[in-house]
């Protein structure tokens, strides 16, 4: 009776008195770092050099920041195994691009503040499946404006 109170009273996702995180959201996030890892060797296999990852902010977030030569690159990385929902390109919607957008704000104006002044563009990596053989980079996948 007590696990399924404490079970109940927990709020979604929030690991439990034990401090074990629920096995489902344990697994999604291993693919969402599988995912990321393989969107970034992609990268720096075309000679882009990984600066950040995972940076966040209230609001906002991005997945990794690159350089491209002279140009900062900004990426989402997205992973959909299932194209009924529209697929990996699909699910950056107008809100997710914002909220990229507002992370590489936050980003270029501390962390990153030596690149402030440089070119950015905004990408997505598209994985079908966690392998190499499945990725789509799309650079300037989306604009700021």
């Amino acid at each position: 009776m007590r696990e399924a109170w404490r079970t109940w009273w927990r709020k979604a996702g929030e690991p439990d008195c034990g401090g074990a995180e629920e096995p489902a959201q344990a697994a999604h996030l291993q693919r969402g770092a599988a995912a990321e890892a393989l969107a970034a060797q992609h990268l720096e296999g075309h000679g882009l050099r990984i600066l950040a990852r995972n940076v966040r902010c209230r609001g906002g977030e991005v997945d990794l920041i690159a350089l491209d030569h002279d140009t900062v690159v900004f990426v989402e990385v997205r992973l959909r195994r299932n194209g009924r929902f529209g697929g990996a390109a699909a699910s950056i919607t107008a809100t997710k691009q914002q909220r990229v957008i507002l992370a590489a704000q936050h980003w270029l104006a501390g962390a990153g503040r030596t690149h402030a002044r440089r070119p950015c563009r905004f990408d997505a990596v598209l994985l079908d499946a966690l392998s190499s053989a499945h990725i789509a980079w799309l650079k300037g996948a989306f604009d700021a404006e």
